[in-house]
């Protein structure tokens, strides 16, 4: 049997390796012998840059940025092999993984490091960029990168508005007039994880506003100041934003790409999935295994679960799910190529204990994952008025005997 286990990674505490070992060493329990190949995915949130980079035989750069509340901070990004393409992480400057959950502010937070990226990676040259925006702390629409990058967001007297969501009440006028002309030689993929509009109550500060730290009256005001800045990017650019699809990605970053840099917005595991060359692996897969951090109803928008399903359902794959939790909607994601889901909790507990536990919990969900479907192989078996194949503990090759037949 040939199992290929494609996830991403587990928000603040495994990377999609370390996913992919975990999930590998608990079927070893079961299965010893057979084959796993691993593939880590991403979908525009984090991982994204070590994938493509490892992808493309590329490297990684650090340079000294803002942070998300404007302190200095080093972050990096990748170059591919070819040192043409700038692989570019938002989540690197001004991530959720920057702030404690006693520093989050969205009405403060800011995308300037973003910016400050970009221009780094067209000083040594690159002029092709895919940006992963998942993974935010900001709901500043993207203005931060904007200024970073040249535009000038003005108050009614002619004063720079400041940074963060907050800020964007006292926005009265864009001016792109000093924007980096170097971004004209571009070509932009924006990697989304996921497709939220802008506004409402489907848009950035709805929906991801909260796990920023924004409260109902906050969310409230965001979605206001929001809805006044995409007022203003049509006025003064002249490019509606109010409800694109993915315009709400990375609170509003999305909206702001497409309006000051002529991006493109994409399903980010689109773009990972097609770089690791994932459909030909599937293509001669027994099973697939995928998963994220948290499995729920956003997970039909855009996120790695789904997109590595579609890819296996192409072919004819059964596909199981693990993740860190499942939300409210998880269900959802059986209609979209998923055929079992598993959470890796298996008792009450914190988010710090789940984090700090969640290395155990995922071997050992997978060991049981590899557990059941031994025992239905044997219960195909006994129905069929078939003894199940002798075996001694652990004996892989017996099991795949069974399955295979």
């Amino acid at each position: 049997m040939k199992i290929v286990i494609a996830s991403d990674s587990f928000k603040e505490s495994l990377s999609a390796w370390e996913v992919a070992n975990h999930i590998e060493a608990g079927f070893r329990e079961i299965f010893p012998d057979w084959t796993y190949v691993k593939v880590p995915v991403a979908d525009g949130g984090e991982g994204t840059v070590d994938t493509l980079v490892a992808a493309t035989e590329g490297r990684i750069i650090t340079r000294s940025v803002t942070g998300p509340l404007g302190e200095p901070i080093e972050a990096d990004f990748g170059l591919t092999g070819d040192g043409m393409t700038a692989v570019i992480e938002m989540a690197a400057t001004s991530g959720l993984m920057r702030l404690p959950v006693e520093r989050r502010d969205p009405t403060r937070a800011t995308t300037f490091g973003v910016g400050e990226l970009i221009r780094h990676a067209l000083d040594l040259g690159a002029r092709h960029f895919v940006i992963g925006i998942g993974g935010s702390a900001t709901n500043d629409g993207g203005a931060g990168m904007a200024q970073a990058l040249g535009v000038k967001l003005l108050d009614a007297d002619g004063r720079a508005i400041g940074f963060g969501g907050g800020a964007l009440a006292a926005l009265s006028r864009i001016d792109i007039t000093g924007i980096e002309p170097r971004l004209a030689e571009c070509t932009i993929e924006v990697a989304c994880d996921v497709d939220n509009p802008l506004l409402g109550p489907l848009g950035a500060s709805a929906i991801f506003g909260p796990q920023k730290g924004a409260t109902p009256a906050m969310v409230a005001s965001l979605d206001d100041n929001l809805r006044h800045y995409a007022a203003r990017i049509e006025a003064d650019l002249g490019k509606a934003v109010a409800d694109l699809p993915g315009g709400g990605a990375a609170g509003g970053l999305g909206a702001a790409m497409v309006a000051f840099l002529d991006a493109q917005l994409r399903p980010g595991v689109e773009i990972v999935t097609k770089a690791v060359g994932l459909d030909a692996i599937i293509k001669h897969a027994d099973l697939v295994i995928t998963g994220e951090g948290q499995i729920d109803g956003q997970s039909i928008r855009g996120k790695t679960p789904v997109g590595v399903a579609g890819i296996a359902k192409r072919h004819g794959k059964p596909v199981i799910a693990i993740g860190g939790a499942l939300g409210a909607g998880a269900e959802l994601i059986h209609g979209h190529g998923i055929d079992a889901v598993f959470s890796v909790l298996n008792q009450c507990c914190t988010l710090d204990q789940a984090l700090l536990r969640a290395a155990e919990n995922v071997r050992v969900t997978a060991r049981n994952v590899a557990a059941t479907l031994r025992i239905g192989a044997e219960a195909a078996l006994l129905a069929r008025g078939r003894p199940p194949c002798a075996r001694a503990p652990g004996d892989g090759n017996a099991h795949a005997r069974m399955l295979s037949e």
